[in-house]
């Protein structure tokens, strides 16, 4: 990857556009960019991740900031929001032997609340909407962020990556994604996806897909059955000694009179109404008592005095009917025709004659007590008065009798409840008892309900597994198939893990020696660090001295942590082939003059193909500008307006041409 050129438009300090040719040769890597602390060199480095990566560039400045704060508040303050700022960069790659020209171009605005970022990409001068859509994804094929963070730092704040943690963090990442070792791990997964692409058809799949589901159901089901069963038998135990509990206080409870007490309320109400009962009948027996019914005791005296009423009454009809059949005798045998015989007009007199003295016979009483005509009737119905009231007062002597013997019963049994300090405890362990029986019986009736639905869910699954199996016959012929071709698949990416742990060790070995050189080449004290492994396994740093003793990174002053760190970067540009662009922010921070003497020396003008250096003037001075001047393509000097409060981009550097701005 190489930087072309990279425009701003009204971003951070700078107002209006600025431009800065990035393009280096092979023998003058190195573009140098001077600025006092505060004229916008760290906002160089933020605009080339921000326009590359948005809203996961890693810029100084955004902190914890949302993203679209951090885009609102980069914008000039000096320019007009609803213009809104641009970011553009040009870079070319090599592609399959070509050269490959992008052109990537990032702006956004501010309108009221609303704030709009758009990103076009252009290849070769044309406009790609796939890349500029995806270009998230596509960025990270070019120049992964992960591996941005170690080729685009701050100089200060390199020093971190001597921790051992963080450098493990940093070779693992690079080892995997400059060396190679990823792209052995994507053919791998390429593998795979082959052998997940050679599968049955969408069909046969469902079939063996279903069938597979279908056996794992039917053994859970049957494993569900199984435990189900238990679960029923060790309730179906708790139930029965929970029973046998139960029955056993019962009979306690009982033997102690518990029935009695628990029915003692009922008991004394059922007492009260007999004795109420009781009560009304007696009652009812004296009301009873003070009407007719006192003349059942004369009953057949009564009714001897009704007889002779009724005979009374009956003579009294007979002679007043005796006179008229004396007329009308008469008369029927006047009506008679003289053509009737004598015989049987005699006959007739004869027939007469005894009917009537058979009427007056009973016309005639031994004994006339002269009774009222009306009496027989009013006897009569006395009688039946005193029938019912006869019985409603046996009725009433038996409820009477009854009622005595239900009070009775009721004193007795009250008699026989027992107090409340001699049941209480019976009366306790009872409920519990019958609690527990309760519990248990509805986990009996629940584990029955759940063994019967995992019966039919067992059923089920053996119904469809016996329905589905002349269509598995088929598909496990072509499944036999596929799975040799997957089986050689498997094979392959076998191989290829062997070849990536094999291509491992030979870029960890490669790495080891090429950061050791680098930071004995750095270093003004020789012999400090004889040795330098890489753990393959963890990706940790083992530092040795001379005398093969291990040395702990924290014992380096800070400025030996920051040359172990930019070895460690150095060495993996190096076994990369230097082909990204190495972006340094302060460079020189905490060093003494003689290490940065060996920087400027023999670090930067070979750190990389492409080197840019964010430096103040009190880190690459004059004396370092002379030594570094060979190796530089292009140099700018940062000036900052204290009236306008903004920066502009000036060519040269301090003590070259661009000593004319640099005040």
């Amino acid at each position: 990857m190489h930087l072309h050129k990279l425009t701003l438009h009204d971003f951070g300090l700078y107002r209006g556009k600025h431009s800065l040719d990035l393009r280096v040769k092979s023998k003058h890597p190195i573009v140098l960019i001077g600025g006092l602390n505060g004229c916008g060199k760290t906002t160089l480095l933020d605009a080339i991740q921000l326009v590359l990566y948005g809203p996961r560039a890693r810029c100084s400045g955004r902190e914890h900031r949302s993203y679209d704060a951090y885009l609102r508040e980069s914008i000039n303050r000096a320019s007009d929001p609803a213009r809104g700022a641009r970011l553009e960069l040009e870079f070319s790659i090599t592609v399959e032997g070509h050269p490959r020209i992008y052109q990537v171009v990032r702006t956004w605005s501010v309108n009221g609340k609303q704030l709009r970022e758009s990103l076009d990409v252009a290849i070769d001068g044309q406009h790609s909407y796939s890349i500029s859509e995806g270009w998230a994804e596509h960025v990270e094929e070019i120049l992964p962020l992960e591996v941005a963070s170690l080729f685009f730092f701050d100089g200060e704040k390199v020093e971190q990556l001597a921790d051992p943690s963080r450098a493990a963090d940093v070779i693992e990442a690079a080892v995997h994604s400059l060396l190679g070792v990823r792209a052995v791990e994507q053919l791998r997964t390429d593998l795979l996806a082959l052998q997940r692409r050679q599968r049955l058809s969408d069909e046969d799949q469902e079939v063996l897909d279903q069938l597979h589901a279908l056996q794992i159901k039917r053994q859970a089901a049957g494993e569900e059955v199984s435990d189900q069963n238990q679960r029923l038998a060790d309730a179906n135990t708790r139930f029965e000694r929970a029973q046998f509990e139960l029955e056993k206080l019962e009979r306690a409870f009982e033997r102690a009179g518990g029935r009695l007490y628990e029915d003692r309320r009922g008991l004394e109400e059922r007492r009260n109404a007999i004795a109420t009962r009781l009560s009304e009948t007696q009652k009812a027996l004296r009301e009873l008592a003070t009407g007719p019914l006192p003349l059942m005791l004369l009953r057949e005296q009564l009714a001897t005095l009704r007889e002779q009423a009724v005979r009374e009454e009956g003579a009294i009809e007979a002679r007043a009917i005796v006179g008229i059949l004396h007329a009308r005798d008469a008369w029927l045998i006047e009506q008679l025709p003289d053509s009737v015989p004598a015989s049987a007009r005699t006959a007739l007199q004869r027939m007469l004659t005894v009917d009537r003295s058979k009427r007056e016979s009973a016309a005639e009483l031994m004994q006339d007590l002269k009774l009222p005509r009306a009496l027989a009737q009013k006897l009569s119905t006395m009688d039946h008065v005193l029938q019912a009231d006869s019985t409603r007062a046996t009725e009433l002597l038996e409820s009477v009798n009854e009622a005595v013997h239900l009070l009775q019963e009721a004193d007795r049994l009250l008699a026989a409840v027992p107090d409340d300090q001699q049941i209480k405890v019976l009366i306790e362990n009872r409920q519990q008892a019958m609690d527990a029986v309760a519990v248990a019986k509805a986990a009996v009736e629940h584990n029955s309900g759940l063994l019967e639905e995992a019966k039919n869910r067992r059923d089920r699954f053996e119904a469809d597994l016996e329905r589905l199996q002349q269509q598995r016959i088929k598909a496990r012929i072509r499944e036999k198939e596929l799975q040799r071709i997957v089986a050689y698949a498997e094979k392959a990416r076998s191989t290829l893990e062997r070849f990536r742990e094999a291509l491992l060790r030979k870029h960890i070995n490669s790495l080891e020696v090429a950061v050791l050189r680098s930071f004995q080449k750095l270093m003004r004290k020789n012999g400090l660090i004889s040795d330098l492994r890489i753990d393959t396994g963890r990706f940790r740093l083992i530092l040795t001295d001379r005398d093969g003793e291990p040395i702990d990174p924290a014992r380096l002053s800070a400025g030996e942590r920051q040359l172990l760190a930019i070895s460690l970067l150095w060495g993996l540009a190096k076994v990369a082939g230097n082909r990204l662009p190495t972006i340094i922010d302060t460079p020189l921070g905490r060093l003494d003059s003689r290490h940065r003497e060996h920087l400027v020396d023999r670090y930067f003008p070979d750190a990389g193909q492409q080197v840019l250096l964010l430096s103040t003037d009190e880190e690459i001075d004059e004396p370092l500008l002379q030594r570094l001047k060979p190796s530089i393509a292009h140099s700018y000097v940062l000036v900052y307006d204290d009236d306008t409060f903004s920066t502009s981009i000036k060519r040269g550097y301090w003590w070259t041409e661009g000593a004319l701005h640099a005040v």
